[in-house]
């Protein structure tokens, strides 16, 4: 080897430019490290109604580690997801000193019975809210299939001016709906949409216009539905009461069924823009 000039001034060459490399890899390693390139200031930015300036300073102080170079963006996107109504987070550097964050938020729809909430893209998640939302029963995967079912049973109720408090999908794939004013209606398994649209449409001319309370509606016949009424009860001198059941009334072939008992639903347990932007300012040395 020691008699080869050649191949001497090769691994000469290849340790000279190793060196090099380590060199310039140590000095820029260096210099990025120094306090020269603080992270000035941080921009969030989003629809946001329920991240708190105070929640993100707070992660600002806690998370946010490092200068311009250094901050470790996964470390720090994990801190601002960790929110609870966060559902998205996308982190940016700005030279020289800036660090921008989008949030996106959850956008509440519904209650999942009572462990957590549903927002509009039918996804769970767990944060507190004190809006009146309405209440979703249903298996532990049904949330997406819930969800979508209550945007379109909400159009075909809002023609009756009817709102919905629950709705629920029983293991036998059935739906049952409780609108605000105590009505449970049964939609079983099959032509819904159809079975609804039609009960809306005679509610609205004939039982609505009746003044009549109707504490139940059963959808799942091939060629009408059953409704049924509250007893009415009459007190006398004897301070007894006198109950008088409703009478059996045809409204358009419908039949209005008297009874002296209510109905409960049978619920299935659960399981288990204006962009807004906030401002705030951190020296990280």
């Amino acid at each position: 080897m020691w008699d080869k000039p050649t191949l001497l001034n090769w691994v000469a060459n290849l340790l000279f430019a190793v060196s090099m490399v380590a060199i310039l890899y140590a000095a820029i390693f260096a210099v990025v490290h120094l306090p020269i390139f603080p992270l000035r200031e941080v921009v969030v930015e989003g629809q946001l109604s329920h991240v708190s300036r105070e929640q993100v300073k707070l992660i600002v102080a806690k998370h946010l580690k490092g200068n311009f170079f250094t901050l470790d963006l996964i470390k720090t996107r994990n801190a601002f997801e960790k929110l609870p109504w966060a559902r998205s987070v996308s982190l940016r550097r700005r030279w020289p000193d800036k660090l921008e964050v989008v949030i996106e938020e959850h956008q509440e729809l519904a209650r999942w019975g009572s462990i957590a909430l549903v927002n509009t893209h039918g996804e769970l998640f767990h944060a507190a809210s004190n809006s009146d939302l309405p209440v979703f029963f249903g298996p532990g995967d049904g949330v997406i299939e819930v969800a979508s079912q209550y945007l379109e049973v909400s159009k075909a109720l809002k023609l009756a001016d009817l709102k919905i408090a629950s709705l629920a999908l029983t293991p036998r794939r059935a739906w049952q709906v409780t609108t605000t004013n105590g009505m449970v209606v049964e939609l079983g398994r099959v032509e819904m949409q159809a079975r609804l649209e039609k009960f809306v449409g005679v509610y609205s001319r004939t039982i609505a216009g009746l003044n009549l309370k109707v504490t139940y509606a059963d959808l799942r016949y091939p060629n009408g539905f059953a409704v049924r009424r509250p007893i009415t009860v009459k007190p006398v001198a004897v301070k007894s009461a006198e109950i008088k059941p409703a009478s059996d009334v045809k409204l358009n072939g419908t039949h209005l069924l008297g009874t002296t008992k209510s109905s409960k639903p049978k619920l299935s347990p659960a399981r288990s823009g204006n962009i807004i932007t906030s401002k705030l300012s951190t020296v990280q040395t």
